[in-house]
């Protein structure tokens, strides 16, 4: 095999070939640094970088295979968001105002993925303190989408999925609060998933909160399934997480008579002709596959958005946010030095954090009545197949079909099943627009009912054989 078909193997690949010693981690190691060294001067999707030290766990890697005591992921490169905690390295979240953050422990989830003998080679770029759907920092500057480098690969963890579309990684982790794993997944032609809350151990303080959740990208669905069983389950350090995950199906079976509900648009959003007629390309296939497919009205309304900015002011990283801004205004950008000033204000009107959980429960209410009888749930991943790489979420007149809406809320279609948080979500590609960027639907499931989102995703995977890859990376 050439370098770059070695590259681009799903992790599920590399381990059978790595089985049958047609192919070692060092082949794969070597492939991988090859497309680093092409692509990543152009697309940024990485920050820190451990190649020297990567290099000696290949070998350690490769000594395992040859005596047998190779662990579930032994060899495997896996890029980690510079929002999770690495023992021994920084962790930045893109703000200068942490360039010393070194952790003293890894993250649970980290910590089972290098158990399971995965190799960290790199860090991924974020938005600056992961609070955008574009990924800029004043840390790591702007990464680009490897399908056109004139577009975003979405945030918060865009260097997680440009990464893997342009083979500079085999897996990828991230974090999501409101989309940051399934918008850059749809931008960049990879699957991302949001587990249920609870599925997969978080570290503190973000365990504690009921919006946010740590997660997979991948270029297969059997790769997000490989990753979820190293990773789900109960752990120690996270009094929040769930006991006995389900096990996931590793193959496509028949999923003939599956009911699916399904919206165009979240019965509120504006979204663009491609993706609309790429979701609908969709939803053909799975009645292609057997399943009953009805388009429901949700009822939702953008007062959804509302209550997520404001949860969003109170939780997540809008703490580290205030702290920079309060040391010294000028590390951080504009654009967060002006939204600071806005959670500023959200904060001064405390009551308004109660009503986010009844508008939360309102929706959720809907969402049950609406998809009752159904085994799963299906819309667009984004409105868009994404937007410019130096978009700011102040942009005054950012539209979609001629229409002016949001220009950070506008476009995202996941910040929703974050505040329904005990859904599993998972993003797969649904085709290519126009712009040459792909596209994404979410399958999104009952209340922790992981079952039915898989066997819909590994069918879906199946037979449309999609497998979304830059065939270059395009120039400015």
């Amino acid at each position: 095999m050439i370098a770059d078909q070695i590259a681009f193997l799903s992790a599920t690949q590399a381990l059978k070939k790595f089985a049958t010693f047609e192919l070692s981690p060092r082949d794969l190691f070597d492939a991988v640094l090859k497309r680093i060294a092409s692509e990543n001067a152009m697309i940024n999707a990485f920050g820190d970088m451990y190649l020297a030290s990567s290099e000696r766990l290949v070998e350690q890697a490769e000594k395992r295979w040859r005596n047998g005591t190779a662990r579930p992921l032994e060899g495997i490169l896996v890029a980690v968001k510079d929002a999770q905690m690495v023992a021994g390295q920084r962790t930045t979240f893109g703000s200068p105002s942490l360039r010393d953050n070194v952790a003293s422990a890894h993250d649970p989830i980290i910590e089972r993925l290098i158990d399971a003998g995965a190799i960290i080679h790199a860090r991924t770029t974020v938005s600056e303190f992961c609070v955008s759907g574009v990924c800029v920092s004043p840390m790591w500057g702007t990464t680009r989408n490897p399908w056109n480098l004139q577009y975003s690969p979405g945030g918060s963890s865009g260097g997680s999925a440009a990464a893997l579309a342009s083979g500079m990684a085999t897996l990828a982790t991230g974090t999501d609060m409101g989309g940051s794993i399934r918008v850059p997944a749809s931008a960049c032609g990879v699957v991302g998933y949001k587990p249920p809350r609870g599925r997969n151990p978080d570290g503190a303080p973000f365990n504690l909160d009921r919006v946010s959740h740590c997660g997979p990208l991948a270029r297969s669905v059997s790769d997000i399934v490989l990753f979820q069983s190293v990773v789900a389950g109960i752990h120690r350090k996270d009094p929040e997480s769930l006991p006995n995950p389900p096990a996931l199906p590793k193959v496509a079976e028949n999923v003939s008579g599956f009911r699916i509900a399904w919206s165009p648009d979240l019965s509120y959003k504006r979204v663009s002709r491609d993706v609309a007629s790429n979701t609908e390309r969709a939803i053909k296939t799975f009645r292609e596959l057997g399943c009953i497919c009805e388009q429901v009205d949700l009822g939702w309304t953008d007062e959804i958005d509302r209550a997520a900015a404001i949860w969003y002011a109170f939780f997540g990283t809008s703490n580290m946010l205030l702290d920079a801004f309060a040391s010294d205004p000028s590390i951080v950008s504009p654009d967060l030095r002006r939204l600071a000033l806005e959670i500023r204000k959200i904060r001064n009107d405390p009551d308004q954090l109660p009503n986010v959980l009844v508008v939360a429960a309102d929706f959720s209410a809907k969402f049950e009545k609406a998809t009752r009888g159904f085994d799963v749930f299906i819309c667009p991943t984004m409105a868009v197949p994404a937007v410019k790489a130096d978009q700011s979420m102040w942009t005054k007149n950012f539209k979609i079909e001629g229409v002016k809406v949001d220009p950070e809320f506008g476009y995202s279609m996941t910040h929703q099943f974050n505040l329904l948080a005990t859904h599993p979500a998972i993003s797969v590609p649904s085709g290519l627009s126009t712009s040459g960027i792909p596209t994404g639907i979410q399958l999104v499931g009952q209340t922790f009912d992981e079952l039915s989102v898989f066997r819909l995703a590994l069918a879906y995977q199946e037979f449309t054989g999609v497998n979304y890859i830059p065939q270059k990376v395009r120039a400015l």
